[in-house]
């Protein structure tokens, strides 16, 4: 596998990449525009906040990324803290400090290296995350694809924000309340979708795989949705102030550009929350980051290794200046890089590209985009979903084995029914657990032959290991000739080192004839041993071979 170099010249990003990246980046687009905009709705904070982020999660961070595929921009997963930042605080404009903070501490941790513990999850949950992701993605994209868009785009939580419903019963929702309008736009998308990428893969025309299915979908969409206030009134979605369409906020004219930003009120720095609030998005966003970095380089059709540590000096910062400007905390989101690989992106490029077309959408396309039906975005992300949560994955996990498929299905179930950091602590402690059991399970034989007794040892020897061994020890019988053979197990721990001692009073008395052959302490002793057993074995200076 080949590392990701952070910093590539200009050269290295070619016509050839740029072809694939271009269309990528117009797709990322596409997915993160309504995403921006309703996780700042469901933080409490204003709507362009979400847009700054996203840009600057696209250009800034895209450009220092020790990742070619992974994009950033606002996280679902932090809505709920900076909410509830934000009414501790008191204001915005305070809570941007925390943000800036945040940037801070994260950059710190990048230049410790601190990247390098995303290694310590295990490869079943990572793999477990990215298909809950994708089963989120479809069940809470069901309402929005039926014409029910109470609830926030962005919104990953089971237990929904803005209307008190959960994942499931937003669906019933949905389903009692469907629109034939959005039905028909995004059942017409999905079936544009499926076609044309069944097309692109038959087909050797480079249209078909290089054009973005994205843009042309979206372009259904305003065109069916048009067609339906003209034709069918009782059909159509509504205008571009409506609920079911995408709602980029206008800069009116005359008024200046910077009004639509905010900025940092330093003056809080005398508050001790601040400092609380700020430690807690360094984290939380550094976790979600490192692992969704882990599952980048999983969805990489190259293979490329991410440095993980540079990632974080690029989220650091980005957060510095995010919070500066006004926007929300960024991080490295799984559903923004799910569509760049889906769609064809195979370097940065696409990263930044997409964050270039959201400064477009601020200040010159706002008015044109809000034309676009949620309904047929829905249909977008459904095939996304689809992707990272095909049926095959759970049938090749579970051909792994229990110990890969248990905390496979553990992590997923934890993410859909609860939330991301929630789910991934579970599988986590259930994976961890997995490879404790397995691991400690074999670590020596047990071989009786009549009154022959062998134990031995095949591995390191900790603690856990104890109840085990203590277990096979008071197996033994009167009369037993017993053989406990450390030869292979260059660490064993004190407290069994002690236990297996003890029980040679315990032979003794019943009569079991009780041998340890190279049972040592430490390692130290061992090669202390090995080397004195070798000087002893040296021939003698002018003995007969």
């Amino acid at each position: 596998m080949k590392r990701v170099n952070p910093i590539h010249t200009l050269t290295h990003y070619q016509s050839s990449y740029l072809r694939h990246d271009f269309p990528a980046g117009l797709s990322v687009f596409l997915v993160a525009l309504p995403l921006c905009l309703g996780i700042a709705l469901a933080s409490g904070a204003p709507l362009f906040s979400g847009l700054v982020a996203g840009v600057i999660g696209g250009i800034v961070v895209g450009l220092l990324s020790g990742s070619e595929i992974s994009v950033s921009g606002p996280a679902a997963g932090l809505a709920v803290i900076v909410a509830d930042a934000i009414a501790k605080i008191g204001s915005y404009e305070a809570f941007l400090v925390a943000v800036v903070l945040a940037g801070l501490i994260q950059l710190v941790l990048g230049l410790i290296k601190a990247g390098r513990f995303s290694s310590f999850f295990p490869d079943s949950v990572i793999k477990g995350m990215l298909v809950a992701i994708g089963i989120v993605i479809i069940l809470k994209q069901i309402p929005h694809a039926l014409g029910r868009d109470n609830d926030y785009e962005g919104e990953f939580e089971f237990q929904q924000l803005a209307d008190g419903e959960n994942t499931l019963s937003e669906i019933y929702r949905a389903i009692e309340t469907a629109s034939t309008g959005a039905v028909i736009i995004s059942v017409a998308s999905l079936a544009f979708l499926i076609t044309w990428e069944r097309t692109a893969g038959r087909s050797t025309r480079a249209f078909f795989k290089n054009f973005p299915a994205a843009l042309v979908v979206v372009i259904l969409g305003v065109a069916l949705n048009e067609y339906f206030r003209v034709a069918i009134p009782d059909w159509y979605l509504g205008n571009t102030a409506h609920q079911h369409m995408v709602q980029i906020p206008t800069i009116a004219p005359g008024v200046s550009v910077l009004s639509i930003f905010d900025f940092p009120d330093f003056s809080v720095l005398t508050n001790p929350k601040i400092y609380g609030i700020a430690v807690t998005i360094a984290l939380v966003a550094s976790l979600e980051t490192l692992l969704n970095l882990e599952a980048s380089d999983r969805l990489d059709s190259a293979k490329r290794v991410s440095s993980t540590s540079q990632e974080l000096i690029a989220q650091g910062v980005g957060n510095m200046l995010s919070g500066l400007i006004g926007g929300l905390p960024v991080t490295s989101v799984v559903v923004r890089t799910s569509a760049n690989v889906y769609g064809g992106g195979r370097t940065r490029m696409s990263a930044i590209l997409h964050g270039v077309f959201l400064v477009v959408a601020v200040f010159l396309g706002g008015p044109l985009l809000n034309y676009i039906p949620l309904s047929c975005l829905a249909a977008v992300l459904i095939m996304v979903g689809y992707k990272l949560a095909k049926p095959a994955i759970f049938k090749k996990t579970y051909q792994d084995g229990w110990s890969q498929f248990v905390p496979f299905i553990v992590t997923v179930a934890g993410i859909v029914f609860t939330d991301l950091l929630i789910g991934i602590a579970l599988g986590s402690v259930v994976g961890i657990g997995y490879v404790l059991y397995t691991n400690f399970q074999s670590t020596f034989s047990f071989i009786r032959d009549g009154r022959k007794v062998t134990i031995d040892f095949q591995k390191d020897l900790y603690f856990l290991s104890k109840p085990q061994l203590k277990e096979a020890l008071t197996s033994l019988q009167p009369g037993d000739d017993v053989l406990i053979d450390g030869t292979k197990a260059p660490f064993i721990d004190h407290d069994i080192y002690n236990m297996l001692l003890d029980y040679r009073e315990i032979a003794a008395i019943q009569g079991i004839r009780y041998e340890l052959k190279n049972v040592v302490l430490n390692q130290r002793k061992r090669k202390r041993r090995d080397t004195e057993t070798q000087v002893n074995k040296l021939p003698v200076s002018g003995s007969i071979q």
